[in-house]
């Protein structure tokens, strides 16, 4: 059984999604605020989190930026707020999803269930998507019974990316994960390897492709899922 993680100063709204939830067949555990789920992420193994934006103490931001810190579990960020600056802010601190307030409660389900199908692909080192198979260990990527070999630092970073569908990331964020902190390569090395990323894919599969978010960074956006 997932164990999920709701961060809800509301306490009506944290026990109506507790509900929705617990009927789906997931465990699921309440917290107050960031400081509150934090300890419990300390206590108790959790698979999943999803956290309100504005929250005493620490808010989803905050939280969010902390759980990337430990834990690679998902993040679904729910929030009043839908401006389009505090969805990049979002992602940029590490969410995987976001939803606007009032949400639909049966969407919460099937996003919940899909970032948890992901992560547990991810976990898998396999990741499928439509008709596209990416499979770390081989460092290749397959589709309609062809297949392809990417370089290690084009399959990790293409990988990074498919982990996360929609989320942002900045190419210092790539730069740090894929090279790392001690690197000499700047951070045009990204932009060099996307584009040979996006040239070896441009015909090869429809399923997804890398986005420029600009000003931001890179982005892999699912065609079919």
């Amino acid at each position: 059984m997932f164990k999920i993680l709701v961060v809800e100063d509301d306490k009506n709204i944290s026990q109506l999604m507790k509900t929705y939830l617990v009927k789906d067949g997931y465990d699921v555990i309440l917290a107050k605020d960031g400081v509150d789920a934090l300890e419990q992420m300390e206590r108790t193994h959790i698979d999943l989190a999803i956290t309100d934006l504005m929250m005493p103490n620490m808010d989803g931001f905050e939280f969010t930026q902390a759980v990337r810190e430990i834990s690679p579990i998902p993040v679904l960020m729910v929030t009043a707020k839908e401006e389009l600056v505090d969805k990049k802010k979002g992602f940029q601190a590490g969410a995987d999803d976001y939803m606007v307030k009032p949400i639909d409660l049966d969407e919460m389900l099937l996003r919940v269930s899909a970032l948890l199908r992901r992560a547990m692909m991810a976990n898998e080192k396999v990741i499928r998507i439509g008709n596209t198979t990416v499979d770390y260990n081989s460092l290749s990527v397959t589709a309609n019974n062809y297949s392809i070999e990417l370089t290690k630092k084009e399959f990790q970073l293409l990988f990074k990316l498919l982990s996360s569908p929609n989320r942002i990331f900045t190419r210092a964020q790539l730069m740090d994960d894929i090279w790392g902190y001690d690197s000499e390569s700047d951070e045009r090395t990204v932009d060099v390897h996307i584009r040979r990323i996006r040239e070896k894919l441009e015909d090869f599969t429809d399923d997804f492709e890398v986005v420029t978010v600009r000003g931001l960074g890179y982005k892999a956006v699912i065609h079919s899922d």
